[in-house]
């Protein structure tokens, strides 16, 4: 299955035109143990500083 995922951190390693996400892997974690109650609560572990 094909999926867009997107991102507007355009100074990460994965970022792409459109605000394309290009990692092979997306890892979100939660700020609060195993659980979120908005998007506000996670975490992109999958970010990497553009070098």
């Amino acid at each position: 299955m094909t999926q867009k995922i997107l991102c507007e951190v355009n100074n990460c390693t994965y970022w792409g035109e459109g605000n394309n996400c290009h990692a092979e892997v997306i890892y979100v974690v939660s700020q609060h143990g195993n659980q979120a109650d908005d998007s506000e609560d996670t975490d992109c572990k999958t970010f990497k500083p553009e070098e």
